[in-house]
């Protein structure tokens, strides 16, 4: 043998594959079998898997999965994000509209398991679906005979088209054939029931003459839309419902906004009495906007009239849950809603959290300002309303930053500033809005899409 000393073999590096734990090993940590029970593997396993993927890139340690996965865990197993609305609109329909009371909420959890909803507890024997809550209805719209409830608004009036005026005309002013969003027109809507539609008047003046030439013997009922969503201003004419109500025909009135009474904050919004006053057979509505319950469609009106729409078949394909029921029985009888709170929040209290909240941000260092701004109603309702509010003002780079971290917090760019709007914020939530906007400055890499 030569004198030359033999080298030893050369080490593989080691794969950091095989360093990464197997995934029921991971799912043996107490908090992911916590999790396990409380979210279900559906959700638990997936984050997991990714954790393990990152290890495995060498985003994170080996050694990290398990905290990984948990920090992605949702707070619970449905696929809604809760969002602080600071958007300055009242009723943000990619948000969900009206936020539900504490009531409405504890009103739900009681309604998850098996409850009364079609038995009458005294004799055993079936009752009437949705009884407590219909009766809340009539109660705050005396003049309604009888009420319903459907799913949204937009089946409110396919129901009353159906079972009302299948095969028969439906006369509507031009300026009336709204579009209600995503796309959907009414005039479409409701051909597809059946009903002819018989469109009178033009798109800025309709006149109580262009309606009685339309009635006849076929005449259905005659359609009074609120235009809830849009104005049309200038050299402009519309019938009201108590010219309508002499005509002789049914007139079913969709005040869309979801008012039960009239509020002199919103001179120019209908409400169910008031239109019922003014002679309408039926008066249809949102539960969702500015009665502030949860999403629903409301018919109120003759008892003759309401019993035919209830008893059609169609009513079973649109009836609610009993979730629904008690959310809206909730936000009729209970107390007062978050959206009745901000549609009549004190501009000047607003002020003063926004210059606390903007205050205390200073102090640490971050550009925040408390400045005016104004709200909307938003949802359908009360175009052209403009609501005195108070804002945080801050760096536009930081609107992405707070709609994508833990706690979204929704905003508006104005003026090249991301402005958070407090009307629509409850108090309580102000350190909520404040925290997020500490967690984008301290990352100080806020970047706007």
């Amino acid at each position: 043998m030569s004198g030359d000393s033999v080298r030893a073999p050369a080490r593989m590096p080691t794969d950091i594959r095989r360093q990464v734990t197997r995934t029921d090993t991971v799912l043996t940590d107490p908090r992911l079998v916590e999790a396990l029970r409380r979210l279900g593997p559906g959700v638990v396993k997936p984050l997991v898997k990714s954790a393990q993927q990152r290890a495995r890139e060498g985003e994170i340690d080996a050694a990290a999965v398990a905290d990984a996965a948990v920090a992605a865990l949702p707070r619970t197993a449905g696929g809604l994000t809760p969002v602080i609305n600071a958007t300055g609109v009242l009723l943000h329909t990619n948000l969900g509209r009206a936020s539900l009371s504490a009531a409405a909420r504890e009103a739900v959890a009681d309604a998850c398991g098996p409850t009364d909803v079609e038995l009458d507890l005294r004799t055993g024997t079936r009752d009437r679906r949705g009884r407590s809550v219909l009766k809340a209805l009539r109660e705050r719209v005396p003049l309604a005979g009888a009420a319903h409830i459907v799913n949204n608004g937009a089946a409110a009036l396919v129901l009353a088209a159906t079972a009302l005026a299948a095969g028969r005309e439906i006369i509507v002013s031009r300026g009336e054939m709204v579009e209600i969003g995503d796309g959907f027109r009414l005039p479409e809507l409701l051909a597809s029931t059946g009903a002819r539609l018989r469109e009178v008047g033009t798109t800025n003046r309709t006149t109580p003459d262009d309606y009685a030439e339309a009635v006849g013997a076929d005449t259905g009922f005659l359609l009074k839309v609120h235009p809830s969503n849009f104005r049309i201003t200038g050299f402009t004419r519309s019938v009201p419902v108590s010219d309508l109500s002499r005509l002789g025909v049914p007139v079913v009135a969709d005040i869309g906004s979801g008012l039960l009474a009239a509020d002199p904050l919103l001179p120019e919004e209908p409400d169910a009495g008031s239109w019922l006053a003014a002679g309408a057979a039926l008066v249809t509505a949102s539960g969702d906007k500015l009665l502030g319950g949860p999403q629903c469609g409301l018919v109120l009106g003759q008892e003759d009239l309401v019993r035919r729409m209830a008893r059609h078949p169609l009513a079973r394909a649109l009836r609610v849950d009993k979730m629904t029921l008690a959310a809206l029985e909730a936000s009729v009888r209970g107390p007062e809603t978050p959206t009745h709170a901000a549609l009549h929040a004190d501009p000047a209290a607003l002020c003063v959290r926004a210059e606390s909240m903007a205050a205390g941000l200073r102090e640490e260092g971050i550009d925040a300002r408390a400045v005016r701004s104004e709200a909307t109603v938003g949802g359908g309702g009360a175009p052209g309303v403009a609501l005195p509010s108070a804002a945080v003002s801050l760096p536009e780079r930081y609107a992405a930053e707070l709609r994508t971290g833990s706690q979204p917090v929704m905003g508006r760019i104005e003026g090249g500033r991301c402005l958070l709007d407090l009307r629509a914020v409850p108090g309580d939530q102000d350190p909520d809005v404040a925290r997020a906007i500490r967690t984008v400055a301290a990352r100080g890499d806020a970047t706007c899409t």
